[in-house]
């Protein structure tokens, strides 16, 4: 499938199928993580694999928006890793796991698998359940499986704002 046609085809399953998604190909999703470009190449990328009925009971203390997955990753950075941006100080860490996320998400749908980039978290509750110092910040929840065979996207999955609107003013 072209990258086009995959990114439009990909939507956030709300509604998963039982199977387990096989070791192989979390093995491929994480490698699309793995991949992914952060600043500096300072690789800050820290992913919890959730997929124990422990683990998975534990994200039902995080998040409600777990949709019956059979997989979650957790996506956070290490800020002791992270670039900061000298003028201001941002850290670069946030966006490294954003595009470190996106990449999984794509690499998943390709395999078959469906996700929902899941922001409503607590991650005070995160941190709690799953132990993480305090240096690991949680960015995103990718919930992970093979979508139902009702899942379907919602009605506002088509529906874009103009390239004029997101692009506005004169292409140089």
């Amino acid at each position: 499938m072209d990258f086009m046609t995959l990114a439009e085809n990909r939507y956030s399953v709300r509604k998963f199928d039982p199977r387990k998604v096989e070791p192989e190909k979390v093995e491929q999703i994480l490698r699309a993580g793995q991949l992914a470009p952060t600043a500096k190449n300072q690789q800050p990328q820290r992913i919890l694999v959730l997929q124990s009925e422990q683990a998975l009971e534990k994200l039902g203390k995080v998040t409600v928006c777990t949709f019956g997955c059979t997989l979650a990753l957790m996506v956070c950075y290490d800020d002791t890793l992270s670039w900061k941006r000298p003028f201001d100080g941002k850290d670069s860490g946030d966006i490294d796991a954003a595009i470190a996320a996106t990449h999984m998400m794509l690499a998943a749908r390709e395999l078959g698998i469906g996700s929902t980039w899941v922001m409503f978290f607590d991650p005070d509750a995160a941190r709690e359940q799953f132990a993480l110092p305090e240096h690991i910040h949680p960015t995103a929840i990718l919930v992970m499986g093979y979508p139902a065979a009702d899942a379907a996207p919602s009605d506002r999955h088509a529906v874009r704002q103009p390239l004029s609107v997101l692009a506005p003013g004169e292409h140089l």
